[in-house]
């Protein structure tokens, strides 16, 4: 029981911390995923405990995977929707150059060459 509560720990303490880029978040998540599964195929093997607790572990195991599912899912939606808001502005930038005279005349700033 203490390693739930010190998975369920960490995964507040990750998800939460600003410094920490998106990326990075995903995968502790995943890691956890991993170690959470672990857990999991090692709760077979557990002679101590009666199947129903084994039962009663594994939906626990479960509910934990789901939750970190959708902290991952909330952070790569994130993730894209920083991706989309970055790459707005350069597209605004790029699509208004202004006129310099020069390589991209105005209608009072032209160069007629006649020959």
């Amino acid at each position: 029981m203490s390693a739930i509560s010190a998975l369920s720990g960490s995964t507040g303490s990750s998800a939460g911390s600003s410094s920490a880029s998106v990326s990075s978040q995903i995968s502790a998540l995943n890691k956890q995923i991993q170690s959470i599964t672990k857990q999991v195929k090692e709760l077979s093997d557990n002679q101590d405990l009666t199947d129903e607790q084994k039962s009663e572990m594994e939906q626990m195991y479960q509910s934990q995977i789901a939750m970190l599912e959708a902290q991952i899912a909330q952070l790569e939606q994130k993730q894209t929707e920083q991706a989309q808001q970055n790459s707005e502005p350069a597209k605004q930038a790029a699509s208004v150059q202004a006129a310099d005279g020069i390589n991209r005349p105005t209608a009072t700033n032209q160069v007629n060459v006649y020959i």
